[in-house]
């Protein structure tokens, strides 16, 4: 049954992703699930914020990683101007990794790309109707909660990087080398090199070996 045939006006949802052949997956899996429509598609940061202008979705699912910016720029500036619109982050990144920071953030739920196809209109679902949506592995991690409580000690160090910086760094320590990197985030290396000297000054590291076998220990330690 398409979402178009459901009772009443079907919810609308926007899909943000920098990969064609992931909306189209995602478009086609919502258009098989009654009462939803894909409303809208947007690449970047900057056509999804028109998209939410022009088409007014009820759900907004997002990659955390576009073309010119992250999917954290983006929900900031939704919740901002559309306090009560729903965020789902849907990313290839670490959920222990970054699922915590981008609820804090404002994030409705968070799911990664690798999910099963049911468990993605589940965490749509959820989301609609004004729940939050974790991964069974991550949610006893967040039981009790507040909205907006802080995913990190604020004296931590990580806690001083960037989305972006936390990014790379779980790319280093997965062993990516900075081309790889700059493949992956659709980034130019130049801008890879300045993100792990600035992430070198956070953390205080003296060398770009240090670097790597922080961020090593970092990623084993999630």
């Amino acid at each position: 049954m398409n979402g178009r045939d459901a009772v009443g006006a079907p919810r609308r949802v926007l899909l943000v992703d920098d990969h064609p052949i992931v909306r189209q997956g995602l478009r086609r899996l919502i258009g098989n699930e009654a009462g939803l429509v894909v409303c809208a598609e947007a690449e970047t940061v900057r056509e999804a914020r028109q998209a939410v202008r022009d088409h007014a979705p009820d759900v907004v699912v997002v990659d955390l990683s576009l073309k010119d910016g992250d999917g954290m720029d983006l929900l900031k500036d939704i919740r901002a101007h559309h306090p009560g619109l729903p965020v789902l982050i849907l990313s290839m990144h670490d959920e222990a990794v970054f699922a915590e920071r981008l609820l804090a953030a404002g994030a409705s739920g968070y799911i990664m790309k690798h999910a099963a196809s049911e468990q993605f209109i589940v965490a749509l679902r959820r989301v609609l109707e004004g729940g939050m949506y974790v991964s069974e592995a991550l949610a006893p991690r967040l039981a009790g909660r507040r909205p907006g409580a802080a995913a990190e000690d604020p004296g931590h160090p990580i806690s001083l990087l960037s989305n972006r910086e936390l990014q790379v760094l779980q790319m280093i320590g997965r062993g990516l080398s900075s081309r790889q990197i700059a493949e992956t985030l659709h980034l130019s290396i130049k801008t890879v090199e300045a993100h792990r000297q600035r992430i070198k000054g956070k953390l205080e590291l003296a060398s770009g070996a240090q670097l790597v076998q922080f961020a090593a220990n970092w990623v084993a330690g999630h």
